[in-house]
């Protein structure tokens, strides 16, 4: 049976964090912090009878940072962090490399360093102000208790950065403890992304649609678009796990753009074949959106699949938009203080797309605040650049919206 009914005739009856950005250092350059560390941990994990639990402190947005706020405002932040963790970590603490702190904490036991991992992020949650101008620097942490889970510097060090990076994958300012299965976990990320690099090309990913049935009117109206391979070894695995990979594995923009000229196929076939529906919809992934050839390639599926307005649907949650409207508008910023007004009329462009698609409401431009904080950036300072030329109407809409958020 087809996807969708035939028309009637009438008359019938669902890694490893970003490696940190190396950043200029403080007196205690990175390598002399890393080398002291590496001392330390040598020395701890040797001696008999030795226990506690190290904690790994990694600066997730400070790549951001550095870019609106410059070097020296970024140096002053790291000094006051380094300082604040001095005051509540009763432990040996180290600037590891680039943005990640490290803390020894030689006989503590793993609830009271959950205990001070909680309040650390706690911090971080609040905002830092450096010479009277405020900013939030997001954080993950990962713990690691010894002897327990690991007996040499390298395993630590090696289990500290599955945990961060399963702290990651919660979101800002969370914590993980480093369990077995972070490793069992891990390998399979890895196996996963090993196959994705090929799957495309054995023609191993699978598109489905899951068709939606109007009761009332007595049809199917639209379908949505979801992912599935399967790997030996392993079984099936569904978009939910193997998307996040993908993005992480640079191999989001080939498979989200074979999802696109798929869905455009399956479209062609169903009106060709006089089959009545509304929409077929494919979900996006924010990698995707900001892609420099987006548009381009959702105009070329459009043209070439001769889909008529309505009949593709593109699927954006609430997150996945709080994630790239930041990106954006930081992008767009640095091309507006460089003067690149080519750059900043595409990027422009990408705004405007996301607004057609996205109901913009005083809940979403709430998160869209926080979400630029924590990329370094407040709204006001974007307002006071100069903006491109807008048509009245389009003043109209932005105005409308400034007065219903205040």
């Amino acid at each position: 049976m087809g996807l969708f009914q035939h028309k009637k005739e009438k008359g019938t009856a669902e890694l490893p964090p970003t490696p940190p950005v190396l950043t200029p250092t403080e007196p205690d350059a990175a390598s002399e912090g890393r080398a002291a560390c590496m001392n330390r941990l040598e020395s701890v994990l040797g001696a008999p009878s030795s226990k506690g639990v190290v904690l790994k402190l990694y600066l997730e947005n400070f790549k951001s940072l550095n870019k609106t706020f410059g070097y020296d405002y970024c140096e002053e932040l790291l000094s006051q962090i380094k300082s604040y963790l001095k005051e509540v970590a009763e432990g040996n603490i180290y600037r590891y490399i680039g943005v990640e702190f490290i803390i020894i904490l030689e006989q503590l036991s793993e609830g009271k360093a959950c205990d001070l991992a909680d309040e650390i992020l706690e911090r971080f949650g609040n905002v830092w102000k450096i010479r009277g101008v405020d900013c939030l620097c997001s954080a993950q942490i990962g713990l690691c208790s010894y002897p327990g889970h690991a007996t040499s510097t390298d395993e630590l060090l090696k289990r500290l950065d599955l945990a961060v990076s399963a702290a990651s994958d919660c979101g800002p300012n969370q914590m993980a403890v480093y369990d077995s299965n972070m490793h069992t976990q891990f390998v399979r990320r890895q196996a996963v992304a090993m196959y994705l690099q090929t799957a495309l090309e054995k023609n191993e990913l699978e598109v489905r649609y899951r068709p939606t049935y109007n009761l009332k009117e007595g049809r199917f109206t639209r379908a949505d678009s979801y992912m599935r391979i399967f790997i030996q070894g392993i079984g099936l695995v569904g978009a939910a796990e193997f998307m996040p990979i993908a993005e992480d594995s640079g191999q989001i923009r080939a498979i989200g753009y074979y999802a696109l000229d798929h869905a455009g196929r399956c479209i062609s076939e169903l009106m060709n074949t006089g089959r009545e529906f509304d929409s077929i919809c494919i979900p996006v992934s924010p990698v995707l959106l900001v892609q420099e050839d987006f548009l381009e390639q959702v105009t070329k599926v459009l043209e070439t699949y001769q889909i008529p307005k309505g009949k593709l649907a593109l699927e954006v949650d609430d997150s996945a938009l709080s994630n790239v409207y930041p990106e954006l508008l930081v992008s767009w910023q640095e091309a507006v203080n460089r003067k690149d007004w080519d750059t900043a009329f595409a990027l422009q462009k990408k705004v405007d797309l996301l607004m057609g698609i996205y109901d913009i409401n005083p809940f979403f431009v709430g998160t869209l605040k926080k979400a630029m904080l924590l990329r370094g950036v407040r709204i006001k300072d974007c307002c006071k650049k100069p903006v491109l030329r807008t048509t009245e109407s389009e003043t109209g809409r932005l105005k409308a919206i400034m007065e219903q958020v205040g």
